[in-house]
């Protein structure tokens, strides 16, 4: 029988599928200094080349694309079988059309990255990028917005879950773990990988789920039960029709997410807070004007009798829930004074006591 660590190695070996060869390099430009991405991946001035050290010893190579209108930051984490050489073109078209800086990275042993890929590694190369994204242009959490495409989930929704202040979250064609791909099981196993059915609990700003409604790869189920479990959930796209890999040639796709962004770009700290306080607020419970229903309370008389007090006193006791309990407020004073030692029964005597 395999150990929870032999499984999840396993899992993992199958999980990720990098392009073999890559489909672009790195090398330094003789004449800049620069670094330059090769290939099909074309001389951008407005793209920045990285190379982000880890805190697991590797090195992950990262493209910003700035634009000079953005409000905000896209950190954008990609799918399985893919790489940055790939996807440039999609980069540069999200850039322009939702008018903000974009940070794309290749994990761990996807690209011109150097390591193997593992869940471990890819939260390790998001929080690398995004340390980038701090130090190297000054762009707090509050400006940035984690993209997370398929397995790009899970980094994703790894370092949502630790920034309390981040703008928003992007979730497409997410998963809720790496075993319910595969399996269909509605339980997590200790071996499972990228546990996002967890994790999306934590995350404390608006997320946006996308996801197609005929994905053979990641079910549509994934994305709902995302979009319910997520503690400030925005109006999802479903987009009906749409498979795993397809969903940026929908004309909603673009539409629905730059109307997040415009909504996410209008939002200040301060409506952030007023919406938190108001959420936080217990609702108010309003009753109607006549009921049976009554509250039990303690009268302040040396023998603490208690009786029943009717929850609407506005009617003088007039009302048929209310009248057998008019004695119950105009009973006389105790006849011994010793009341509830005595035995005489006339000390309670009113018709409801």
């Amino acid at each position: 029988m395999l150990s929870g660590c032999s499984v999840s190695s396993l899992a993992a070996r199958f999980a990720f599928f990098p392009p073999d060869p890559p489909t672009y390099a790195v090398r330094k430009d003789e004449a800049t200094g620069r670094l330059v991405a090769s290939g099909g991946v074309p001389r951008d001035s407005a793209m920045d080349v990285l190379l982000v050290d880890t805190a697991r010893g590797t090195k992950v190579v990262a493209f910003y694309l700035r634009n000079p209108c953005a409000r905000l930051t896209v950190l954008y984490s990609h799918g399985n079988a893919a790489d940055l050489g790939q996807l440039y073109d999609l980069f540069v078209q999200l850039k322009v059309n939702l008018k903000v800086n974009l940070m794309g990275y290749d994990y761990s042993g996807y690209g011109a990255s150097t390591g193997k890929p593992s869940e471990e590694n890819t939260y390790a190369d998001i929080e690398a990028v995004y340390q980038c994204l701090e130090t190297e242009y000054g762009i707090s959490q509050e400006n940035v917005i984690l993209y997370g495409q398929s397995v790009g989930s899970g980094p994703t929704l790894h370092l949502a879950s630790r920034l309390p202040r981040l703008r928003a979250v992007v979730l497409h064609s997410a998963i809720l773990s790496g075993l319910r791909v595969v399996c269909h099981v509605n339980f997590t196993f200790c071996f499972d990988i990228y546990k996002n059915v967890k994790k999306i609990k934590k995350v404390k700003c608006p997320v946006l789920v996308i996801h197609g409604t005929d994905d053979d790869v990641v079910n549509w189920s994934h994305g709902n039960e995302l979009w319910k479990l997520a503690r400030e959930p925005y109006d999802p796209l479903w987009i009906k029709g749409g498979g795993h890999c397809n969903l940026e040639l929908y004309p909603d796709f673009i539409r629905h997410l730059s109307k997040f962004i415009r909504e996410m770009e209008s939002m200040t700290t301060k409506t952030r807070l007023k919406k938190i306080r108001e959420s936080l607020q217990p609702a108010k419970t309003v009753y109607p004007a006549h009921t049976a229903t009554t509250t039990t309370f303690t009268t302040n008389c040396c023998c603490r009798i208690r009786v029943r007090k009717p929850t609407c006193p506005s009617c003088n006791f007039s009302c048929s829930c209310c009248h057998a309990l008019r004695n119950c407020f105009t009973f006389r004073p105790f006849k011994c004074s010793i009341c509830l030692s005595c035995n005489c029964r006339s000390c309670f005597n009113c018709c409801c006591c």
